[in-house]
């Protein structure tokens, strides 16, 4: 009787391992296709962040990679659409195969690119989240590992996803993840993201987000004093250099940044005017309605906009509320643009990663009060009781 009992017992253990296995294999297409799903998602709701960084890594590439800037935009749109679909096709078990095999592949680009960025530190961040999430070149290489691991095995054990659309749907609902997809991306270009993941987002008092909470770390640097003494040269830290000693002479000055203290989510908002001085806690401490034109590049702002934005810069100075045009371009664009477009509004200037964070538009309008931000536009939004 015990024998049958262990019998039993043994002929259950394969399928009950089996049953095990194939509840794994599904998680793990659960988790890569949240994995592309949110990818993707992140990246088409904001276009032109993923612009901005694709242009990032083919500047820090280099010639050949930098003559093909131009194209970031089309290049932004197709990785989150392909992420998109890659994702949505894994958690319905749309086209396995293909997908499975498609998948690994670029995970395995991306595994070898991300282990060079981490290496050699050509941007700062992967951007692979967009603003969502924000690693570190270190940790986006340690998480592409664990994916492609997941990849890999999800590609040997293809025959345990068993679609959950019919075959002969599997064509309609990939074109329909693409239109979507690319829907997505376009409806964000031409007005703003769909979801804001940047710190100027609409309800942030920007005063409050560059303070440091009392008691945050600070950055800790390293200091190292170069002194020459009968033509020797010798290092010296802030502890033992020859402060009072005539016979060392100076010669140079290096400082490290040993560890990173806290960053408040806004540490760079500066704005410049003509005489080169920052007005920015002026323009922060306005209790009336303010009006931020955003205008990062000249040479790349719609006419159309530009005009629209005069007539509320003309509204505004008749209803007693300040209008700050701002941009990144040279005081010549600024001239050529002024006589293009006929406009009157004055420029202030900042920098042009800035203007890009604050709004995805060019032009852009902000509107604030007492340094909180009320509204944000795409000209192509602008509210007409605005003029």
């Amino acid at each position: 009787m015990s024998s049958d009992i262990y019998k039993n017992k043994k002929m259950a253990f394969p399928a009950e391992q089996k049953g095990k296995k194939i509840l794994f294999v599904r998680i793990c297409s659960i988790l890569l296709g949240a994995l592309f799903v949110f990818s993707g998602f992140v990246k088409a709701i904001d276009p032109l962040g993923t612009t901005y960084k694709i242009e990032d890594y083919l500047n820090a590439f280099g010639s050949p990679f930098s003559q093909f800037v131009f194209l970031a935009f089309p290049a932004a749109v197709f990785l989150s659409t392909w992420e998109l679909v890659m994702g949505l096709n894994l958690l319905l078990r749309i086209y396995v195969r293909f997908t499975t095999w498609v998948a690994t592949v670029f995970l395995f680009f991306m595994t070898l690119l991300t282990f060079y960025i981490a290496l050699k530190n050509p941007v700062t961040d992967c951007g692979c989240f967009g603003d969502a999430i924000v690693l570190t070149n270190w940790q986006t290489f340690i998480k592409n590992l664990f994916f492609i691991a997941l990849s890999i095995f999800l590609l040997i054990n293809r025959k345990h996803l068993y679609p959950l659309v019919l075959p002969s749907l599997e064509a309609i609902f990939t074109v329909s993840f693409v239109i979507v997809g690319i829907g997505i991306s376009v409806y964000s270009y031409f007005h703003l993201p769909i979801m804001d993941f940047r710190p100027y987002k609409v309800g942030v008092n920007i005063p409050e987000a560059m303070k440091i909470p009392e008691g945050a770390k600070p950055d800790v640097y390293e200091t190292t004093f170069i002194y020459e003494k009968e033509g020797k040269q010798k290092e010296f830290n802030l502890e033992n250099y020859p402060k009072n000693d005539k016979s060392w002479k100076f010669v140079d000055q290096k400082t490290k940044l040993i560890s990173k203290g806290y960053r408040p989510p806004i540490h760079d908002f500066t704005i410049l005017n003509n005489d080169n001085e920052d007005i920015s806690d002026i323009i922060l401490s306005q209790s009336d309605s303010t009006f931020l034109l955003i205008m990062y590049d000249i040479n790349k702002t719609s006419q159309e906009g530009a005009k629209k934005a005069e007539r509320i810069f003309q509204k505004a100075q008749q209803n007693g509320h300040s209008f700050y045009a701002i941009t990144a371009s040279t005081d010549n664009d600024i001239q050529k643009f002024t006589e293009r477009t006929k406009i009157s509004f004055p420029f202030y200037k900042a920098d042009p990663i800035i203007l890009k964070t604050v709004i995805r538009a060019n032009p852009g309008l902000v509107l604030i009060k007492d340094g909180t931000i009320l509204g944000k536009w795409n000209w192509r939004d602008f509210p007409e009781n605005f003029y």
